[in-house]
């Protein structure tokens, strides 16, 4: 396999940045992820950096060299990032549990994968034209999807009442069970470009430009303009900004974007961005032991829901 990669991750007008991104990959598969801690709950920060962590290390586990099932590995994931979350918060008596959205993809044998859950996003192109995107977990975007699909342009363009876009109906490190949505499986073609965003970023530019920037700019260059443009538009009250981009079998085109070949990697090999920028996190809690518990507890939350219906 072969790629070229670049992320980039800004603090807006926020006392801290609660963003968490990277990417990790052996010899015959890549994950990328990034997640957005919610704001009006506590330790955002380490929801998402202990959701990354907890999945990369999920992946270093399971992808030997590569996962069985990246679609079953996806929610496993997701759901165990979840538990692990509430587990932090009643070890470490929190009195709210804390909350982060994630996007997810998988490249593997030729083949793209995503998962997510909340409004972080993931963009697919090829030939500089949008393939798909995902669909935010928000009240706002099912009122767009359903104005479109009943051709009510009112409703499209949220005249028809005040919805609030930053409110969501699902998350990771709630009380209820994160909605995990997984995407349609795409074959990847040499120069398809995968880009993950936090709401900071495609809320303030409009999809165009950033097809745009995204199909006539190498990503080194591509990636920084759009975190700085979407800084920009609301400095005041601008929002943290991240971003991080591939592109599928690229060489890379400028010196400061990081081209990766699995090509020479040792089976066994394991190579990870994910990084732990929280003293308080000990990382004995992602132990095999506590990632089993978890999955365990969620498996068992799955089957008593599936009982009741």
């Amino acid at each position: 396999m072969k790629f070229s990669i670049y992320q980039v991750s800004r603090r807006g007008a926020r006392l801290a940045n609660e963003d968490r991104m990277g990417y990790c990959y052996t010899q015959d598969s890549v994950l990328l992820g990034l997640a957005d801690g919610m704001g009006g709950h506590p330790r955002g920060d380490m929801a998402a950096q202990l959701a990354l962590q907890t999945i990369a290390a999920m992946f270093q586990r399971e992808a030997k060299p590569a996962l069985d099932d990246p679609r079953a590995f996806l929610r496993r994931a997701i759901l165990t990032a979840h538990e692990q979350i509430q587990r932090y918060a009643k070890t470490h008596g929190l009195s709210d549990y804390p909350r982060t959205t994630v996007v997810l993809c998988v490249l593997q044998k030729g083949v793209a994968q995503w998962a997510h859950v909340g409004d972080s996003r993931l963009y697919y192109l090829r030939n500089g034209a949008l393939l798909t995107r995902t669909r935010d977990h928000s009240h706002a975007e099912q009122r767009m999807l359903r104005a479109v699909r009943e051709n009510n342009p009112l409703d499209a363009t949220l005249d028809g009442g005040p919805v609030n876009r930053n409110v969501l109906y699902t998350c990771l490190g709630s009380s209820q069970l994160p909605f995990v949505e997984i995407g349609v499986p795409q074959s990847l073609r040499s120069g398809d470009v995968v880009m993950l965003c936090s709401d900071g970023l495609w809320s303030q530019l409009p999809e165009a430009t950033i097809v745009r920037l995204l199909s006539e700019r190498v990503l080194s260059d591509a990636v920084p303009e759009m975190v700085e443009l979407a800084l920009r538009q609301n400095a005041v009250e601008s929002d943290n900004v991240t971003a991080l981009a591939m592109e599928w079998e690229a060489e890379a085109e400028h010196e400061t974007t990081q081209g990766v070949s699995t090509e020479g990697i040792r089976p066994g090999v394991f190579a990870s961005t994910f990084q732990s920028g929280l003293p308080d996190m000990q990382m004995d809690e992602l132990d095999d032991a506590a990632i089993e518990r978890s999955i365990a507890e969620i498996n068992e939350a799955i089957r008593r829901a599936a009982a009741k219906k």
